[in-house]
């Protein structure tokens, strides 16, 4: 087989990209470059420039390098532009997923891992989210990570496209330095920031019911992301497989934001007390995966803990910010 890994000079599909390759499949990418670092690829992948909103571009890049299956990783993905630029989240999360179907059942290709999100819950009042959890998004990004899982199984269904769904809780950390994210739009690279700039660490709200007042969150190491999408990949190699499947990819166990910090302080030496804001709206008190039916159906589990997280992804901001 081969894979096309659209979004892979990203953070995340570099790192899905070198998880494949690493087990013998055959990748190529495909990017926008709004957010790529291309040197991240392996240098035996080749980097296609171009869009999901772009047809003829798939239907080519299909039929040169003879893809059998696709990894669907692009899309914007930050929560405050998706509530200031709705239509173009809408226009390029669920637009170009609409595109590249099309340009996938045209092409023959019956295979196909979408990348989701935890976004899809929303703010749900449960101990565990499972994947029968209601789905409620509270912004539009997460509404069109919905929705992209409805067009999805539709698809799916209509053109006989074997279908995984992964929706991700918080990722976090770097296999090695170079493959880091480069971005500063979550907590450990936000919190990073402030301390490369000597300001405190900032703790939005410390009065949720939670044990120690702040949220708790499921953090997921990057790097077994990318097996989860290795073992997702297999799973729909597999001969005879059909059918949709819709997983959580968390560990399984809650951090607070709290626990974070002092672990992030920990690696980094500066153990600073944070400072506590108001509450942002909209941040739920708790967001933890139920992991089980990962590992009952792909035969996958985290195996990285928080500590790793913060360390390798402290290596890759020193790396790229000269810290």
């Amino acid at each position: 087989m081969t894979w096309l890994i659209t979004g892979g000079a990203g953070y995340i599909g570099a790192h899905v990209a070198r998880a494949m390759t690493g087990a013998g499949e055959s990748v190529v990418a495909l990017d926008d470059l709004s957010a790529a670092v291309p040197e991240r690829l392996p240098a035996d992948v080749p980097l296609v420039e171009g869009s999901t909103l772009d047809g003829d571009r798939l239907k080519r890049v299909f039929a040169e390098y003879g893809v059998t299956g696709v990894v669907h990783l692009a899309a914007r993905k930050q929560v405050g532009e998706s509530v200031a630029e709705p239509t173009r989240y809408y226009r390029e999360n669920v637009g170009g997923l609409a595109t590249l179907l099309d340009a996938v059942a045209a092409a023959g290709i019956r295979r196909l891992l979408f990348s989701s999100s935890a976004a899809v819950y929303g703010n749900p009042d449960v101990d565990l989210i499972t994947e029968d959890t209601p789905c409620a998004p509270v912004n539009p990004y997460g509404e069109t990570k919905l929705a992209g899982e409805w067009l999805v199984r539709a698809a799916g269904q209509a053109y006989g496209i074997s279908t995984v769904c992964l929706r991700y809780f918080n990722v976090a950390g770097a296999a090695t330095p170079e493959l880091a994210d480069t971005g500063v739009f979550n907590i450990v690279p936000m919190v990073f920031d402030r301390l490369t700039r000597d300001e405190a660490p900032r703790i939005f709200g410390d009065d949720y019911p939670t044990p120690d007042g702040t949220c708790v969150r499921d953090y997921i190491h990057v790097a077994d992301l990318a097996e989860a999408h290795l073992a997702a990949a297999r799973r729909l190699s597999e001969s005879g497989a059909s059918g949709d499947l819709t997983l959580n990819i968390g560990r399984g166990e809650g951090v607070s934001v709290r626990e974070l910090i002092t672990v992030i302080g920990e690696v980094t030496g500066d153990r600073r007390e944070p400072l506590v804001e108001a509450r942002r709206p909209g941040d739920a008190p708790r967001a933890v995966a139920s992991a089980e039916l990962a590992a009952k159906e792909l035969g996958w589990r985290a195996r990285r803990d928080v500590h790793e997280m913060v360390t390798s992804a402290w290596q890759g901001w020193q790396r790229h910010h000269g810290a």
